[in-house]
């Protein structure tokens, strides 16, 4: 199946999301998870390590400054990963999201190098988060946290993280049913948020 935006959005709104079987297949299947992974914005909450390691780190974070690098990075073969998912026509397309406004991309730089970060795609009150990297110690954390702080700021609701992990679990991530999840997107479609162009205060303070 070939993608285009507006299929994608579709099915977001469905409770399904795209990938590839790698990333030389030109295909895209549908996944539909019967457990779901998913954070709500307010019950989000920062492990104390990573709390500690921001206040004395130098890294900065950045929205929207390299969309396309940042899934590039995300799809981009490791020593711990041998293939991605993300293949030419996701990449194409959600760069086309990120050009109507649709998606978006938290970044984590040492100075002047792009070390993390995180993309996705923002539907009602609801971030569909969709891959992320890191190529230095907490960087892809740091991002989240940030993207926690953006969403709480703009009234967003959850985090839809597609799949539960340990790494996910501490920062107040929960698997729940596909049905009940059905029910929550439901919910959480109604009310279209905007993204806020800034933080209003330190990123921490959102998590006091």
């Amino acid at each position: 199946m070939f993608l285009s935006t507006n299929i994608i959005m579709d099915g977001y709104k469905k409770g399904i999301f795209p990938m590839a079987e790698s990333a030389e297949d030109p295909y895209i299947f549908w996944v539909s998870p019967d457990k779901r992974g998913i954070i709500e914005i307010k019950n989000f909450k920062v492990p104390k390590s990573l709390k500690k390691f921001m206040k004395k780190t130098s890294y900065s974070v950045l929205v929207n400054n390299n969309f396309e690098k940042v899934i590039s990075l995300c799809a981009k073969i490791s020593k711990g990963r041998t293939d991605t998912w993300i293949n030419g026509q996701i990449k194409e397309n959600y760069c086309k999201l990120f050009s109507e406004g649709h998606a978006l991309s938290i970044e984590c730089y040492d100075k002047s190098t792009l070390i993390g970060g995180l993309y996705g795609v923002k539907l009602g009150s609801v971030f569909f988060g969709e891959s992320m990297f890191s190529f230095k110690d907490n960087a892809s954390k740091v991002a989240l946290v940030y993207l926690a702080a953006y969403l709480k700021q703009g009234g967003f609701r959850l985090i839809d993280t597609q799949f539960l992990t340990k790494h996910l679990e501490q920062f107040g991530a929960i698997e729940v049913t596909k049905s009940v999840y059905m029910n929550i997107l439901g919910d959480n479609l109604k009310n279209t948020k905007k993204f806020p162009l800034k933080l209003s205060k330190t990123v921490l303070d959102y998590f006091i």
